[in-house]
């Protein structure tokens, strides 16, 4: 570690709270050195963010308490060193990239504004700042970058949300780059293009990434070494082949065994009856059609899948379905009724049935209401389970069914992870047993092994109770693991539909072969041989 550019020694983070004390983070060490990638792998509530915000000096004290450690750059103890010194490097030479880019963005400035302070905030010229800005906004693949920086974060979506934060990050060319998950909400061929970015980023600035994450194919894409977090301790390190290939803890086996796109192919049942059925839906917003012309059958027990880039209307199918916005024309015919013109009466018993689970459960969770009062609030809504110990009880078992614990039902949305929040979002829409639940990136915020758990929930549910699903997703591994039919969106129109197993063996559009192609493959020596490929068609 003498060496490194950056070096995290024997690092104890512990949380005091009313319940005792919680030891986040146990003699933790790792370092990154110069043009060097170090992945630090490992599931919500490992260590990972934590001893990461240590580095950036974000850690809230008290509740948190650094107990004892080295954090070395240049020489320097970051742990040492006073808070305007500290700030004087974050984001110059030490620069972060959040997993939540909603929570870190100010919804009061434009977006333009927020970038060019990254700059400005140290001295450098204004309309150099600009410059560089647009530079970045269009090199990570935002959509008429010009218009873009003049507007507000709430105007984009969620992954173009955590594009504008990657190119917030690169603005000053930072020595150290620490990405929290920068690429759970990016569509995989915006995935690819920004991992290709932080990439060609270090081979000319000859940057350190840290980066943090629990892709197992992120890690075999770019990483070069492995740090696997577990309870707040390092279970296992080595080279990303090493760890992948001969992984030697019992957690590291369970996180590789647990990656998406390995398993069987499903079919779906040839005579099951329709349950949904749109036809034509056309939605637009001022001079832009986001849904063109859009029609699709959903079966009793289906699982139907919706892939496709941001923008293309996924999200905007599922909320005009759901009228929580009204289609410019079109039919949503749901047991043969249409929910288009259904009163709003009638409507409300019918969204008992139809329950969503949204993308971003900072937005969609109520901070003021407690995880029971968030799970069992449908069941005042509609008039079920009177009984309130019965209501605990069941609470209590939706939470360990998504991988919590019923003693998680007296706590608040601020107190879990972002992929915790996810779970619970999950137990709310379970817990009205409807017939139709509505994936919107349900899962891509979740560990690898609690994703598994969760679609292995999902997916006894449709045998047992014949719930259907339409499921919105970016990640190609879950889809083809979990859905037994795929609708292709491009631009707001279907360019592809079919079995699961069609779509993914022979896939006919060349913008359903160019996804596909992007689809990173866990296995190190499989990326590798995928990027020489890459490489001789270019």
């Amino acid at each position: 570690m003498t060496d490194a550019l950056l070096t995290v020694r024997d690092l104890s983070v512990d949380f005091h709270t009313v319940r005792g004390t919680v030891h986040a983070v146990r003699n933790v060490s790792w370092s990154v050195n110069k043009g060097e990638t170090l992945a630090i792998l490992g599931e919500s509530g490992s260590g990972k963010s934590v001893s990461a915000s240590a580095v950036m000096n974000l850690l809230d004290t008290p509740p948190a308490e650094i107990t004892s450690g080295e954090i070395l750059f240049e020489g320097k103890d970051l742990l040492k060193v006073s808070y305007e010194e500290h700030r004087a490097l974050n984001g110059k030479r030490i620069a972060m990239i959040f997993q939540d880019p909603l929570g870190h963005l100010n919804p009061v400035y434009t977006v333009g504004w927020q970038i060019v302070e990254m700059m400005t905030a140290h001295g450098r010229p204004l309309d150099r700042a600009r410059a560089r800005a647009l530079e970045l906004v269009t090199r990570v693949g935002i959509p008429e970058p010009e218009k873009a920086l003049k507007k507000y974060p709430h105007q984009f979506s969620g992954g173009q949300r955590q594009r504008l934060m990657i190119a917030m990050a690169l603005m000053l060319k930072p020595d150290i780059l620490i990405a929290d998950e920068p690429t759970t909400a990016l569509d995989v061929t915006i995935q690819a293009e920004v991992l290709a970015l932080l990439k060609e980023l270090q081979a000319e600035t000859g940057m350190g990434l840290v980066l943090i994450t629990h892709d197992l194919g992120v890690v075999a894409e770019i990483a070069d070494r492995v740090v696997v977090m577990s309870q707040g301790e390092i279970a296992e390190r080595g080279t990303a082949r090493e760890v992948y290939h001969n992984p030697q803890h019992p957690y590291t086996k369970k996180l590789i065994g647990a990656a998406p796109g390995k398993g069987a192919i499903k079919t779906l049942q040839a005579d099951a009856p329709a349950l949904l059925e749109i036809s034509e839906f056309v939605k637009t917003y001022g001079e832009f059609t986001a849904l063109k012309g859009v029609s699709l059958t959903l079966a009793r027990g289906q699982s139907l899948a919706v892939v496709g880039e941001s923008g293309s209307g996924k999200s905007t199918l599922a909320r005009t379905l759901l009228r929580l916005e009204k289609p410019d024309s079109g039919k949503a015919l749901w047991k043969g009724r249409d929910l288009v013109t259904m009163p709003a009466r009638d409507l409300l018993a019918v969204r008992r049935e139809i329950q969503m689970v949204f993308q971003d459960p900072t937005q969609s969770l109520n901070p003021r209401m407690s995880v029971y009062q968030l799970i069992s609030e449908g069941w005042d809504i509609h008039r079920l389970i009177p009984d309130r110990r019965a209501r605990r009880q069941r609470v209590a078992e939706l939470l360990e069914q998504v991988g919590l614990l019923a003693e998680h039902a007296s706590r608040y949305p601020h107190q879990f992870s972002g992929g915790q929040r996810q779970r619970i979002a999950i137990a709310r829409a379970l817990a009205l047993e409807p017939d139709l639940i509505i994936c919107d990136e349900a899962v891509s915020a979740l560990d690898v092994s609690v994703q598994a758990q969760v679609m292995a929930l999902l997916d006894d549910l449709r045998e047992r109770l014949g719930i259907s699903y339409l499921f919105i997703a970016h990640d190609l591994g879950v889809v083809r693991d979990f859905a037994d039919t795929v609708v292709v969106m491009k631009a707001g129109e279907i360019v592809e539909r079919g079995p699961t197993e069609a779509i993914f063996s022979a896939p006919r559009h060349p913008y359903t072969q160019r996804l596909l192609a992007a689809n990173l493959d866990p296995d190190p020596d499989v990326q590798a041989q995928r990027r020489l490929a890459g490489a001789a068609t270019q």
